[in-house]
């Protein structure tokens, strides 16, 4: 109710968890970094300059995929 008419509002704080998803490159975990740019804010301070960004949704109809962030990564035995 306190967003305006036209404006999304993503909440922050979702894990990295990139994915392809029928030919495309999302995070399904939520992370709104995948919609902006990794630009700091000037030489000196390179704070993030990723509060606000020019969107388009588009409605999904297919399956949620399975979030894989919090399973751990498959270790390899070396055989050197």
């Amino acid at each position: 109710e306190t967003v305006r008419i036209d404006v999304v509002q993503l909440p922050t704080g979702a894990w990295f968890d990139p994915q392809l998803v029928d030919g495309e490159r999302i995070c399904v975990h939520g992370n709104p970094n995948m919609l902006t740019t990794d630009h700091g804010t000037s030489r000196l301070a390179q704070g993030c300059a990723g509060s606000h960004a020019l969107v388009q949704i588009e409605r999904f109809d297919g399956e949620a995929p399975a979030l894989t962030a919090f399973s751990p990564p498959t270790f390899v035995k070396s055989t050197g």
